[in-house]
């Protein structure tokens, strides 16, 4: 049973809301770039600077000892967050991106040779794109891409038509982050399994909306950022199944993901360690855990619900304005809301929101090949988080309709 949030309560937890921009109250509406953080991420990340900084794993003395307590200790938290079966299977990265060049290196150069493919869709980041442009260069892969409906959504028959006897991996958004479709991946990876083809979900969307569940949707892979879910900025998040990380080879090598090195040979560390060169950002993993742990107070079924309503009501509001076209009208959506009105540039919009104290993102939002799909050079995007009102939204409307009278 979902329950009400005290959004009041919450905004007191962000102290940048509290600002203004250009004498206007700070709207901040572009959270699927990165959102604000809470006090006590903040306060995390100077507790273990000021108390218990020490590199970790090495050390024998005391703050080592607990800087590396800590640090394992933020890595169960991210496990139990998306029910990992093991603390082994939580690689700590720099973030969505870095994990998926990660796999596209250390699976891609294993699994995959000329001509085999991989399969993506047409509304995927850049950074679920290039990885695999990359490995296509080095290797001989082909790129097979899912098309999308008219609401935005993928095409599923032509996915399965996608797959065969070729095909390495499916790499696919759990949650779009230009038009707001939550995709079945679980639908998805049952398909896939079906012929033995395992599947990687870019989950940066998503973990700050949904309840996510590796062991339920029996995901192989599933990746995600720290700045995305009111973490910091240079963290995230790989999650492999253990049978997948034990054959797999290191990204990077060096200090920390080794056993022993002589001249002739290294021997690599156990998992997760042998991907984790270098020393770990430390820090950033107990803010990660302790961004996870704010998340946990509030509960993820009732953060999705509330925002499930400013969406809608940031829909309904939107449409009736004249000339609103809305990219991405999905019946599965998260809080996104891609748009632009009637020949106004984004660019314009953008930047004349912002003088009115309202943060939006304008652009192609790293999704060139979906806005080619679209038949757009871009959109304005409105994306929302559980700290964003109902009272934001009705500023936004009078925003955009303000803006519609200057042209």
């Amino acid at each position: 049973m979902t329950q009400k949030l005290d959004i009041k309560a919450i905004r007191n937890d962000f102290p940048i809301l509290s600002r203004t921009i250009y004498d206007h109250p700070l709207i901040y509406l572009d959270n699927a770039a990165t959102t604000q953080k809470p006090r006590c991420v903040v306060e995390a990340i100077e507790h273990v600077y000021y108390h218990q900084n020490a590199n970790i794993h090495r050390g024998v003395h005391y703050l080592s000892q607990r800087a590396t307590e800590a640090h394992e200790a933020a890595r169960s938290t991210v496990r139990d967050f998306i029910h990992a079966a093991s603390s082994n299977e939580i690689v700590f990265t720099r973030g969505t991106t870095e994990a998926i060049n990660l796999l596209a290196t250390s699976y891609g150069e294993t699994f995959c040779k000329e001509n085999d493919e991989i399969v993506i869709s047409a509304m995927e980041h850049h950074a679920n794109i290039v990885p695999w442009q990359m490995l296509r260069d080095r290797k001989g892969i082909k790129l097979r891409i899912i098309p999308l409906n008219a609401l935005g959504e993928l095409d599923m028959t032509a996915f399965e038509q996608l797959l065969s006897e070729r095909t390495r991996l499916v790499s696919i958004a759990h949650i779009s982050n230009v038009l707001g479709t939550i995709n079945p991946v679980k639908e998805i990876i049952e398909k896939a399994h079906a012929r033995n083809i395992p599947v990687l979900i870019d989950g940066a969307q998503a973990v700050s909306h949904l309840t996510v569940d590796v062991q339920e949707l029996d995901a192989d892979f599933y990746v995600f950022s720290g700045h995305k879910m009111y973490g910091p900025n240079g963290i995230g998040v790989l999650y492999g199944k253990e049978k997948w990380l034990d054959v797999l080879p290191p990204y990077h090598g060096g200090g920390e993901m080794i056993a022993k090195v002589t001249f002739e040979k290294t021997i690599f560390a156990e998992l997760p360690f042998k991907f984790e060169a270098g020393t770990p950002d430390y820090v950033g993993s107990v803010a990660l855990a302790t961004a996870i742990n704010y998340l946990n107070t509030y509960g993820m079924e009732n953060i999705m619900a509330y925002e499930n309503d400013l969406l809608h009501d940031a829909t309904e509001k939107m449409m009736k304005i004249d000339g609103m076209r809305i990219y991405g009208n999905a019946p599965h959506k998260s809080s996104i809301i891609s748009f632009l009105v009637s020949d106004i540039h984004p660019f314009d919009m953008g930047t004349l929101l912002d003088r009115l104290g309202i943060a939006v993102r304008t652009g192609h939002h790293c999704a060139m090949p979906l806005m080619s799909v679209l038949g757009i050079d871009g959109s304005v995007r409105a994306s929302f988080a559980f700290y964003n009102t109902r009272e934001e939204i009705d500023t936004l409307v009078a925003g955009i309709e303000r803006i519609i009278k200057m042209f």
